[in-house]
């Protein structure tokens, strides 16, 4: 099937079963381009539990389409491939929470968005990277057990006058790690005039080096409202992609052009068309875990206002 004949069965079947599509800042620009709403982790929760839809085809990674599962019960929440799925969620096993809390009884427990339910239902509260600081100055507890990333909670520490408790030691996102303070250091060479924008999950030495640490929607936010023309921006290839065809008259420099998400490029149109079409593959959560993990997800809701 030809991509315009594919992208019209999709459209037409979008209507046809009152669907909408969601999309990640990590997608193929195809994927992009029919989606109705195109965001970040947090702006895909909130959208999720907006929506007036049907059936929700969240063209993400697994935990995302988990979020949506949870703050949705009525409706159907389809993730279009199978093996769309984030190494960093299955870093944080639901027992690592729970021993965490063990010893540290006197803490509240924040875990970051990239985990599957079955974490989220054992933490207090839920952060995105958007709002993990905010989040944390929040809370009245001294002590916060987080996790799994070892850099975002490392940014969270130095942000805040709480003592984090990193949970597991070594929890991080593959693609961030392709990133070094040198990568940032040439670039910045050759192009001084440059803003550099790098996302939270990059090790503490590319973060010390970045002109500004942001989600992918704050890094949106953030080339809308500059004036200057150059950002180098550190974090999965697919924002370059959002980037350049809303910024025409920018110039983006990505900080390696090997921060690829093997898991968000799981998705394609093809699978995006077949999961409208058959109504796969649908999330499902226990009701006892959703319930928990929906409780720890409305909180960040409720403090991210």
């Amino acid at each position: 099937m030809e991509k315009e004949e594919l992208i019209q069965h999709i459209l037409s079947k979008k209507e046809e079963k009152n669907a909408v599509i969601m999309a990640h800042n990590y997608q193929t620009e195809p994927i992009q381009l029919i989606s109705d709403y195109l965001g970040d982790s947090l702006g895909l929760a909130r959208k999720s539990a907006e929506t007036e839809a049907d059936l929700v085809v969240l063209a993400g990674v697994d935990f995302m389409a988990e979020t949506a599962a949870m703050l949705n019960p009525e409706k159907k929440i389809l993730l279009p491939s199978e093996g769309a799925s984030c190494p960093m969620a299955s870093m944080l096993p639901p027992e690592k929470i729970r021993k965490a809390k063990e010893n540290h009884p006197e803490a509240v427990s924040v875990v970051y968005v990239n985990t599957l339910a079955e974490t989220r239902a054992e933490a207090d509260i839920t952060c995105t990277s958007s709002n993990a600081v905010n989040i944390v100055r929040r809370l009245d507890e001294e002590k916060v057990i987080f996790g799994p990333d070892q850099n975002l909670a490392w940014h969270v520490e130095q942000n805040t006058d709480k003592e984090i408790i990193t949970v597991p030691d070594d929890g991080h996102c593959y693609v961030h790690r392709y990133f070094s303070s040198g990568d940032i250091d040439r670039l910045k060479e050759r192009y001084p005039e440059a803003i550099s924008l790098v996302h939270p999950e990059s090790d503490p030495e590319v973060q010390e080096r970045a002109d500004y640490l942001c989600s992918t929607g704050q890094m949106f936010d953030k080339v809308r409202e500059s004036d200057s023309e150059k950002f180098i921006i550190g974090t999965e290839i697919g924002m370059i992609n959002r980037l350049e065809r809303e910024f025409p008259n920018k110039k983006f420099l990505p900080l390696s052009d090997d921060a690829v998400c093997e898991g968000m490029k799981e998705n394609s149109l093809e699978k995006v068309f077949e999961s409208l079409k058959d109504e796969k593959y649908e999330v499902e959560i226990k009701p006892e875990v959703a319930k928990r993990a929906k409780k720890s997800t409305e909180r960040m809701l409720d403090l991210s206002d």
